[in-house]
């Protein structure tokens, strides 16, 4: 990640005001990544609408949420992904640190159970092939839901959070002002490209 982004960001008060326009909260508008998505406020709101959505009014299991965006944030090499969710799961949610860390090489640890392992290996599929498969699938089904709402959720936050990878590592959005990157550790990937062998 470089110090500056591809594309200019609207300085704060520029895209707070700009965010007032489409609803969004100054919070929101303050972002790093909003501030650079305010080039086209639109865009913005719409994505805007189906991250908070997704954060705070799925019936999805906020806890399998965050290990599904850590595992993203990690596994494709996204430093803002990784350090703004990093606050998220382990401050806001109370997911235990040591679960979050434990995404880095899930497939090695034992602090996860069927459940876990199978969102887990969907998040690898989707970022190795750019689906789940069949099998992995049939697994989150018999250990997370066979609600079809429940697993339209689950797999729209693989997604979105995947396009939110492929956006702040496109244009290179620096962290906001403050945070360290990589938490608690500083330790990054060494090949973004984390495949699954099996």
């Amino acid at each position: 990640m470089s110090d500056e982004p591809r594309i200019p960001m609207l300085g704060i008060d520029e895209s707070v005001a700009a965010g007032a326009d489409v609803g969004l909260e100054d919070a929101t508008a303050r972002l790093s990544v909003f501030r650079l998505l305010m080039n086209q406020p639109d865009v913005a709101k719409w994505l805007r609408d189906l991250i908070m959505g997704l954060l705070w009014r799925s019936s999805f299991d906020a806890r399998l949420r965050e290990l599904i965006i850590m595992r993203l944030g990690w596994s494709t090499g996204s430093v803002y992904e990784w350090t703004q969710h990093w606050g998220i799961a382990t401050d806001w949610l109370e997911v235990d640190p040591e679960d979050v860390l434990a995404v880095r090489d899930w497939r090695a640890s034992d602090r996860f159970g069927p459940t876990e392992r199978a969102v887990l290996a969907a998040v690898d599929d989707v970022v190795e092939h750019g689906h789940v498969s069949e099998s992995v699938f049939e697994e989150c089904r018999a250990h997370i839901s066979s609600d079809p709402a429940v697993l339209v959720e689950f797999v729209s936050t693989i997604g979105t959070w995947r396009m939110v990878s492929t956006l702040l590592k496109s244009f290179d959005v620096p962290l906001d002002e403050g945070l360290m990157p990589w938490p608690p550790d500083g330790t990054e990937p060494d090949d973004w490209k984390v495949g699954t062998d099996d």
